[in-house]
């Protein structure tokens, strides 16, 4: 039985080479990782493969919408350390529901007898949409994690986040696993100090402190993860460290995890406001 995780965050955070940086620390460490795109734009496991991948969607439309046509091969590739990746694309703007797009790749892979064969299924999704499509990938998760950075509107998104978790786990078996802390900047003196605080106030932690770092950066633009990168690279060690952690607390047997208690619009201003 595969362990699902669905990795959440404001739009333009860094969701996707967070999270593909994640399925190649768990790749390394011996787990078999797949990790499934859920953007339009199906760029979640460029960093993997190396090249923009055909979508699920594409896939089907191919065949007019057979699934009995379709092989693994067609909508599955194999990158770095063998993660398996998979793009399910998204209905045209302004139409559809990504929601259907997810159901749809999760049908799939299980009428091909793939969605149990790995040791950890990882959704990549949409920026901060909560809408019921989008929130979709926890009908299916064991845990959620969320990327965020220390300013307001990364806490918003956050907290809009914890409560789809919190409505999701009354029906289903998700839960939060905790806020991955990205681009910290630690040369220019910032910190965490306002994601601390409300990762207490919603009854969560942080799972690590990702560097703001130009190494980060510049290898999702060569189509790699930060642990394909030239080992010699300076700073590269720092990098590395934070997704070993969040990979190592993903495997252990039993990770913390909860159900977070979301906090209302004002308190995040306090929250932000206290450290103004």
């Amino acid at each position: 039985m595969s362990l699902v995780l669905a990795v959440y965050g404001k739009g333009g955070i860094g969701k996707s080479t967070t999270s593909a940086n994640i399925s190649a620390a768990l790749a390394l460490k011996g787990a078999k990782v797949l990790q499934i795109g859920c953007d339009p734009k199906h760029d979640s496991t460029f960093p993997i493969t190396g090249k923009l991948q055909k979508t699920v969607i594409e896939a089907l439309e191919e065949v007019d919408f057979h699934h009995e046509e379709l092989t693994p091969e067609d909508i599955v590739e194999t990158g770095f350390a063998g993660i398996d990746g998979l793009e399910a694309g998204g209905p045209p703007a302004g139409s559809g529901c990504g929601g259907y797009v997810v159901g749809e790749s999760v049908t799939l892979l299980q009428e091909m007898g793939l969605y149990d064969k790995y040791d950890v299924i990882l959704f990549d999704v949409l920026g901060d949409v909560v809408c019921g499509g989008f929130s979709a990938p926890l009908n299916y998760a064991d845990y959620s994690i969320i990327i965020a950075t220390n300013d307001f509107d990364s806490i918003f998104a956050a907290n809009r986040l914890c409560m789809a978790i919190q409505q999701k786990s009354v029906r289903y078996k998700v839960q939060l696993m905790g806020i991955v802390a990205n681009r910290v900047d630690y040369n220019t003196g910032g910190g965490t100090n306002m994601l601390d605080q409300f990762a207490e106030q919603v009854g969560t932690r942080l799972l690590a402190k990702v560097p703001y770092h130009e190494l980060i950066r510049r290898s999702r633009f060569a189509g790699k993860t930060l642990f394909a990168m030239d080992q010699n690279e300076a700073g590269l060690a720092d990098c590395l460290a934070p997704y070993s952690e969040i990979a190592e607390q993903i495997l252990s047997k039993t990770p913390l995890a909860s159900v977070p208690k979301p906090i209302g619009d004002r308190e995040i201003f306090d929250i932000v406001g206290g450290w103004q």
